[in-house]
């Protein structure tokens, strides 16, 4: 099936969540869109019908509801292909994909998922501790890759000079990093610049004045 021109939008969203990646993009994008706020692990029944995943962020395009982030930042892409932000150009877009399933996969889901929810891994709140300290070690070294790819690229976005939805996605993550007290001034001063060039967008200015949680 195909969307219509300009579908009805809603984002189920948490503050504190990486909500912030589709919410940013939306708002980059130019669309309407409704926001629907939710508590952090605290789902209404309605919500867990929606998404029996018990995740956010969820996005409704009509009566098509989507989840995980590489799908959410795809579909909200695809409504505004002028925009291009999946990339400019066939090999962009590969780009593009590829750090979004790195971020999901690696930094998001083996990283903070190990620091934030270590019961996740392993039942024993005992082994809790050793399971945060493992996932604070891959958050280091996902920033220390993707300090060393800005580095040796020296564009102003992930993907090469025009923002993309990688961005914001990378931009909560770097701020949850900040959250846990990590040296981004000290150890990963090119993706410090990059997060600073992303707080010139009103875009991020305007979704951050909602998850001035984060």
């Amino acid at each position: 099936m195909s969307f219509q021109a300009n579908p009805k939008l809603k984002l189920w969203y948490t503050p504190i969540a990486c909500s912030f990646a589709p919410h940013a993009l939306l708002l980059e994008a130019g669309l309407d869109f409704q926001m629907i706020p939710l508590e952090l692990g605290k789902y209404t029944a309605e919500f867990m019908t929606l998404n029996p995943k018990g995740r956010v962020p969820v996005l409704a395009m009509d009566d098509e509801v989507i989840t995980e982030m590489p799908a959410i930042l795809t579909a909200i892409s695809s409504l505004v292909p002028e925009r291009q932000l999946m990339g400019r150009t066939t090999l962009e877009t590969i780009r593009a994909y590829e750090w979004i399933n790195y971020l999901s996969g690696t930094l998001h889901g083996q990283g903070y998922g190990a620091r934030f929810r270590p019961d996740r891994y392993i039942h024993d709140p005992a082994l809790h501790p050793q399971v945060r300290q493992r996932g604070l070690e891959t958050i280091k070294e996902c920033f220390a890759f993707i300090e060393s790819k800005l580095r040796e690229a020296g564009t102003a976005y992930l993907v090469g000079d025009g923002f993309t939805a990688v961005d914001p996605f990378l931009f909560v993550l770097y701020r949850w990093g900040v959250q846990e007290k990590l040296d981004m001034h000290s150890d990963y001063p090119y993706l410090e610049a990059w997060a600073n060039r992303l707080l010139e967008r009103k875009c991020v200015v305007d979704a951050l004045k909602v998850h001035n949680k984060v």
